[in-house]
């Protein structure tokens, strides 16, 4: 069969793979072109082609201010700790949803579960704020009427990290059950079969079957949330922290804002940008490469 009948018998798929293809050479690969603001004194007014250029200088000036690697210490510092804590909690729940027999007890748990992935972290950041404040807590409130100390959770720099990465873990593990859920369904149910008239426990045969089956989609996982270690969400630290405990909330995302936007800085922001992209390339690279020679797997 030539191409071009190929591509006329099988065209509407050619049609849907062009959707996604528009949309990276639009959303991805489009703002490239903004790239090149890293290497000018940019002008709001002269546009990006008209401002001048200065070549490393904006890099020269990042890489000598003190915040920066402060605030990349920082979000180094979240992204390990959340991928200590974040990361195994979905396939824990994952497999623990997986052993229910019950059909309507795991559906109603899993609705549950995908609940706060969709609640904004403005609407998070409230809940946060009524259950853990100092003064208007909740938590604080029934722990004073018991005549206790209230906890600092969110204005001392250990509690606030605590609270920090658990609320994490409430908004992200139920959602991302879905993917291991998936892959447990592919998993030949003669193995548990076999294992069972063979004396297997259930925690042996979580161990001998159940995590071998989905250690393909937890490398590909790990591999990707490593290529995010320099990269950090905005929207979690700039909500949840305060000044209280700006030594451990200020990230580079944070710090980008305030360069970005509140200072208008434009160049330097960009700079911080690129980097955290080309870090972010070199890890997922990396940990790519350590994946495929310690376990045969990796994604590339």
């Amino acid at each position: 069969m030539s191409k071009a009948t190929y591509f006329r018998r099988y065209w509407q798929l050619y049609a849907l793979l062009s959707l996604p293809i528009i949309y990276f050479v639009i959303f991805r690969y489009g703002p490239m072109y903004g790239v090149q603001i890293a290497f000018k004194d940019f002008n709001l007014f002269q546009g990006i082609g008209g401002s001048e250029w200065i070549g490393f200088d904006a890099f020269r000036e990042v890489f000598g201010m003190r915040e920066f690697y402060s605030t990349l210490r920082n979000t180094f510092m979240l992204n390990f700790l959340d991928l200590l804590v974040s990361f195994p909690a979905p396939i824990i729940l994952a497999i623990m949803l997986y052993e229910i027999r019950s059909v309507w007890f795991k559906k109603i748990s899993q609705t549950i579960l995908y609940i706060p992935h969709f609640i904004s972290w403005v609407i998070i950041g409230g809940i946060v704020y009524q259950l853990f404040g100092n003064q208007s807590g909740m938590i604080n409130g029934v722990l004073e009427s018991l005549g206790l100390n209230p906890i600092p959770f969110l204005t001392e720099k250990n509690p606030w990290l605590i609270t920090y990465l658990f609320t994490g873990v409430w908004q992200s593990a139920g959602w991302g059950t879905i993917l291991y859920l998936a892959a447990l369904t592919g998993v030949n149910r003669e193995l548990f079969e076999a294992a069972e008239v063979d004396g297997a426990t259930r925690l042996k045969k979580i161990r001998y079957i159940t995590l071998p089956s989905i250690k393909p989609t937890i490398v590909t996982l790990l591999i990707l949330n490593l290529g995010k270690m320099v990269s950090i969400g905005f929207d979690r630290p700039y909500i949840i922290g305060n000044t209280a405990v700006r030594e451990y909330s200020d990230v580079l995302s944070t710090f980008v804002y305030r360069i970005g936007l509140e200072s208008g800085q434009y160049t330097l922001a960009t700079v911080v940008g690129l980097f955290q992209a080309v870090v972010g390339l070199v890890f997922i690279l990396g940990s790519n490469y350590i994946s495929k020679k310690v376990t045969g797997d990796g994604i590339l």
